[in-house]
Formats: C-alpha cells, sequence, structure tokens
C-alpha cells in the first residue's frame, strides 16, 4: 500500500469513548439552543452549528467513511434542502395573501397564531437543518479531497 493510498485515521479508545460520552451531551446542547433560540441569546443557527459539529466529533473517532454511511447522503440532503423548502413555504404563504415576505404578524391577523411561532418555525424548521445540513455536507465534501475515489462496477 502506497504512502497515498493509506488512511489518516488512527482508532483511540481514549478518543472513542469521549466521543460516546460527550456527543450526546453536546447533541442535547445544540438541541436546546436551537428551541431556546427566539427567547434568548442563541438560536437556531448555533444550535445547527453544534449538532453538525456533534456529527463531526463522531467522525472523527469513528472514521469518516463508518459515518458516512451512518449519515447517509440522503439526510444530508433533506436536512439542508428540507430547511431552505420550509423557510420558502413559510416566508412565502404572507405573499400569498398579498403581503410581505416573511411578515409573522400575517400569522397571527389571518389565524390567530401568534407572531412569535412564526418566528419559531422558521427557526426551527428552516434555519437550524440548513446549518446542520451544510456543515455536514462540506465536512464530507472536504474530507472526499480533490479527487475523490470513483466505485468502479464490474461493467467498467
Amino acid at each position: 500500500m502506497s504512502e497515498s493510498q493509506r488512511s489518516a485515521y488512527v482508532e483511540s479508545e481514549i478518543i472513542m469513548t469521549t466521543v460516546r460520552v460527550v456527543s450526546p451531551f453536546s447533541l442535547t446542547y445544540g438541541l436546546f439552543t436551537m428551541f431556546h433560540g427566539a427567547n434568548s441569546p442563541g438560536g437556531s443557527f448555533q444550535g445547527g452549528a453544534i449538532i453538525g459539529a456533534t456529527i463531526l466529533m463522531i467522525a472523527f473517532a469513528f472514521g469518516i467513511e463508518p459515518t458516512r454511511d451512518w449519515i447517509q447522503n440522503r439526510v444530508v440532503t433533506v436536512l439542508a434542502a428540507g430547511g431552505v423548502a420550509m423557510f420558502a413555504i413559510i416566508g412565502l404563504v404572507p405573499v400569498a395573501f398579498g403581503r410581505n415576505f416573511l411578515e409573522h404578524p400575517f400569522f397571527e391577523d389571518a389565524w390567530g397564531i401568534k407572531t412569535k411561532w412564526g418566528l419559531e418555525a422558521i427557526e426551527l424548521t428552516g434555519v437550524a437543518p440548513i446549518v446542520a445540513g451544510v456543515v455536514i455536507a462540506l465536512f464530507f465534501l472536504i474530507a472526499a479531497g480533490p479527487n475523490p475515489v470513483e466505485e468502479v462496477t464490474e461493467d467498467d
């Protein structure tokens, strides 16, 4: 095996055990920050970044490829694209009724939904998944390197 083909991943029981202990707390803190964001400093952006960083921490401890297999590309795509879709839908509903994009008071005027819940919907279903998905996707893309290995099928 040449030097360029060897993996940089080194299995360490100390790191793996630490990540097993720390990651549930890190994920919980990310969710707390995300859900608490509209009422205090912090918010969905920071919560999404913490959640994404937790996945990166798991990848550093257990290997990038096993983590990529565990968090499939489909999941990362759904996080990012689903967040964008939810942001757009919540923002465009007022436009459909002749109001401004992301005009949260519209929801209270039209359906009695408090303005706060419009903001919460944007943060929880839009911003946080976008940030988590983009952090994870960028990490996997950077980890793949400039010339990712292409799978060879039997037909080739």
